[in-house]
């Protein structure tokens, strides 16, 4: 068992010292100081099949020419 220090803030902890690790570790985290409790939604957002519609994104692309990831590449390297 090893013990470090951090800071939480927003939902993130930053982690004072680097733990190099070949594995995902659990951990426990206490909060030292007196926090008001608030109930927050925190599990993460996952897509659902019913997110996916072929159908909608037909209806978007209808009115593009051309070829979608040649499209796609050419956007991309033009924030470069």
């Amino acid at each position: 068992m090893k013990a470090v220090n951090g800071t939480y803030y927003n939902g993130q902890i930053q982690i004072e010292e680097l733990i190099e690790t070949q594995k995902p570790l659990k951990v426990i985290v206490t909060f030292l100081d007196d926090v008001e409790k608030t109930i927050v939604d925190v599990q993460p957002k996952r897509l659902k099949l019913s997110d996916f519609s072929f159908a909608k994104s037909r209806e978007l692309l209808k009115d593009m020419k051309g070829n979608l990831s040649d499209t796609v590449i050419e956007e991309r390297r033009s924030y470069l």
